[in-house]
């Protein structure tokens, strides 16, 4: 091992991101490594006023410490996988994928839910949670959230919306929900608090929601011709994690969404029958147009997973669909 070389980690200076961040830091340190953070701010926390899709990037989360890589500021970057682009910058690739931790989507409220049954405002910055929502409560107003967590909860606890929609993945690594255990990871589970000092509210898993692909994935990315780097973050990889991930963002991929369309994309894998289990959709931005795919194939047929279920849906609709939401997308 090379005694002398201090691996700096990259990251946004958000709440979750220092976590991720120090988390990695932490698993290096456990295997002997040396380890310095250096957080820089994004655009993307930055600019609060504009809904993502406005600014006209992807990556807006990573291109800045894409930047302070390539310009040999940093050594790698942690970043919540769901927010990384599909194609990485010349130069940069994938190292590592951590265990994955909860995928659900969870709705916070004020405690009553009867505002499912009638006229609601709920709040979210994600074309795919706002999407899927219109989708079920169609008579429901749904109104842009931006902000690191504690914000976007305090930006509710000041509003008259009925609620806000968040990771569960997110809620769980501040410690604003209880944490539930690997087994239980993706399941849904009754009512609980949220322990937040901007908003005590509660919180339901939306099992019925499908995830950003990556969802409650953190991935690490470094220089490709920097060996002791990657031989150092490697051995943070979870392969079932990294396979699931992969089906994901190929299907994200495939579809062209970027960061921008309504994609919803989840891969499991399933231990007892030895299979991949895939559920994956495109909708409109209104919610009123809705094409789903489930699928199940033997465990050695998961490379193209992602790739053919994307082509299905593109054969079925969606590459009609897909030329509506980038028309729209540019108004």
């Amino acid at each position: 091992m090379n005694s002398k070389k201090t691996i700096r980690i990259g990251t946004r200076d958000s709440e979750l991101a220092l976590w991720q961040a120090h988390t990695v830091q932490k698993k290096l340190n456990d295997l002997g490594y040396k380890t310095e953070i250096i957080a820089v701010k994004s655009q993307g926390d930055i600019i609060l006023d504009k809904p993502l899709y406005e600014l006209g990037i992807t990556g807006i989360f990573t291109k800045t410490l894409d930047i302070a890589m390539l310009n040999g500021q940093v050594d790698i970057a942690v970043h919540s996988m769901k927010d990384v682009p599909t194609a990485l910058p010349i130069g940069i690739v994938q190292a590592a994928v951590l265990e994955r931790a909860n995928t659900l989507d969870i709705l916070v409220h004020k405690g009553n839910l009867d505002f499912l049954e009638g006229n609601a405002t709920i709040a979210t910055g994600s074309l795919r949670r706002q999407a899927q929502w219109l989708h079920k409560y169609p008579n429901h107003t749904v109104v842009d959230l931006r902000g690191n967590v504690n914000t976007r909860m305090q930006k509710l606890n000041e509003s008259d919306w009925s609620g806000a929609v968040f990771a569960a993945a997110g809620l769980e690594r501040l410690g604003l929900t209880p944490s539930p255990s690997p087994k239980e990871r993706g399941a849904s589970s009754a009512s609980f608090t949220i322990k937040s000092p901007s908003f005590g509210g509660v919180g339901e898993a939306l099992d019925w929601m499908i995830p950003a692909p990556a969802q409650g994935a953190m991935v690490v990315v470094a220089m490709g011709n920097d060996e002791f780097t990657l031989d150092a973050i490697s051995q943070l990889n979870d392969i079932e994690t990294e396979i699931c991930t992969y089906i994901e963002r190929q299907f994200l991929k495939t579809l062209e969404g970027g960061c921008t369309a309504p994609i919803g994309a989840l891969a499991r894998y399933c231990e007892l029958e030895d299979t991949f289990v895939f559920k994956g959709a495109l909708l409109s931005i209104d919610g009123k147009q809705k094409l789903e795919i489930e699928k199940i194939v033997p465990v050695e047929e998961w490379k193209k997973l992602g790739f053919n279920c994307a082509s299905e849906i593109l054969e079925n609709g969606g590459a009609e669909l897909m030329k509506v939401i980038k028309e729209s997308l540019k108004k």
